[in-house]
């Protein structure tokens, strides 16, 4: 399988439906794009999906690094 936005080979299955395998959804571990078994040609063929949210891998080491995410305040009722 092939990623639909960076073009790369390194896809995983990440989880099934818990009732009758009804979709899958799949990771990239090169772009971290994700997308259900489900969706439109548009979206899982790379072939078809839209050029202009295409990525190269080579820049990938280059985008900011997302942040992380903070610990969640207790309530303070």
């Amino acid at each position: 399988m092939i990623c639909p936005r960076c073009d790369s080979e390194k896809v995983e299955l990440l989880t099934k439906a818990p009732k009758d395998n009804a979709w899958e959804v799949y990771i990239c571990k090169e772009c971290n794009f994700s997308w259900r078994s489900t969706e439109g040609d548009d979206i899982t063929n790379p072939e078809k999906y839209d050029e202009r949210f295409k990525i190269n891998r080579k820049d990938i080491g280059s985008f900011p690094v997302m942040p992380p995410i903070p610990k969640l305040l207790k309530d303070e009722k």
